[in-house]
């Protein structure tokens, strides 16, 4: 224990919820994954079971890495990433690597890599919106000073992935909507240009349906209807098998590796992949992923709750915010609450980047609470003071 004291420093809880994660993927990816592992690894099922494994490794040192940096350094470094993610997007939806008609993957040459920016996009916005929120707490009420410099950034970002990436969009415009709603900005400015923008989407979509130039908007259309449908046909596949997995786990589940349901689900090792954990562990299962979930939402809370100042406050509400509501919008489409959305279960799904990015965030987190731990200041800061 006094080894875990001296390294792993800020939220404990916060490190116990990853470690537990961490071995539910292990388990999950190694069960789902055999169908894949036939077709692409000659049947060697322990494949994808390694390279998940290598990727939670680095994860972990990029958590411990990231968790050991003043929470301060993020703020200038915001907006640099910014201004980086912006031509990132427009490259991937320009030339990214296309899959099921949306170029969300981005491949880097000679490396034979795949990035989905979007995912670099929505920590560096995050981040970005903290910064500006703590630097105009005394000036909430400013239209030019305040509320253009943050809504025109976030439309930006939001723009460029929605075309490819509804979803992401929907739930990175949400969390930011949330946190400049705590962050006290003029309800009269952000209700109105929440109007205006759901006004323009629809517009978008109406054209875009009318005239096909946009091919993902059909896929939404489709996905609803779906969603909306009743007769089990095949546009209802992926939900239909998902429900089967999910009852037939009943109170305690099959067991590991007894999943039957992942020959036939598209995708059991990422977007469905809580339907097989619900299938092998049944119910208890289930509900012990969702409160892992709750209990880093909790903790992230008390965390702010603990913050003097603003910048780590916004910083870590916004992180955990867009991680938990991922989470919950993949749960929420494998019982079959919500149209299929194709958001991976953050730190269960398999995936390298978007584990690597998750990873990132969960650290800068874990660095605040180390930080108010140790109720440390940098370079002559004031607790007192609002702005970062």
């Amino acid at each position: 224990m006094n080894f875990f004291e001296k390294y792993f420093k800020g939220d404990r809880v916060i490190w116990i919820v990853v470690l537990f994660l961490a071995i539910i993927s292990l388990l999950a990816v190694y069960s789902s994954t055999g169908s894949l592992a036939y077709r692409y690894q000659e049947g060697d099922t322990a494949h994808y079971l390694f390279s998940q494994l290598r990727h939670f490794l680095v994860g972990l040192v990029i958590i411990f890495v990231v968790h050991l940096i003043p929470y301060k350094f993020y703020s200038p470094l915001s907006t640099f990433l910014l201004l980086f993610s912006i031509p990132l997007l427009l490259v991937t939806l320009l030339f990214g690597a296309n899959l099921n008609q949306a170029s969300r993957w981005l491949v880097l040459p000679g490396l034979d890599i795949t990035i989905q920016s979007s995912d670099i996009a929505k920590v560096a916005l995050v981040m970005y919106v903290a910064r500006i929120l703590s630097k105009n707490q005394n000036n909430m009420k400013d239209f030019k000073g305040t509320f253009l410099p943050l809504i025109i950034p976030i439309s930006i970002i939001c723009i460029l992935i929605l075309p490819a990436n509804f979803s992401t969009a929907a739930l990175l415009g949400l969390t930011c909507w949330l946190m400049m709603f705590v962050g006290r900005v003029s309800l009269k400015h952000l209700f109105g240009f929440t109007g205006l923008g759901v006004l323009l989407i629809s517009v978008f979509v109406v054209v875009m349906l009318k005239t096909g130039a946009v091919s993902r908007v059909g896929t939404w259309q489709n996905r609803i209807e779906n969603f909306m449908s009743d007769d089990g046909g095949d546009g209802n596949y992926q939900a239909v098998q998902s429900k089967i997995a999910i009852a037939s786990g009943g109170l305690v589940g099959k067991g590991p590796g007894n999943s039957t349901q992942r020959n036939f689900l598209p995708h059991p090792y990422s977007d469905f992949i809580f339907a097989i954990v619900v299938e092998e562990y049944g119910l208890i299962g289930g509900t012990f992923v969702l409160m892992l979930y709750l209990i880093m939402l909790f903790r992230a809370g008390l965390i702010i709750k603990k913050a003097k100042r603003t910048f780590p406050a916004f910083l870590a509400m916004g992180l955990a915010l867009i991680l938990v509501l991922q989470a919950m919008v993949n749960m929420a489409v494998a019982v079959n609450l919500i149209p299929v959305t194709g958001q991976p279960l953050p730190l269960v799904s398999m995936g390298g980047t978007s584990l690597l990015i998750t990873s990132g965030s969960i650290g800068i987190i874990l660095s605040i609470s180390r930080t108010l731990n140790k109720n440390e200041l940098f370079d002559g800061e004031e607790e007192s003071k609002d702005n970062s």
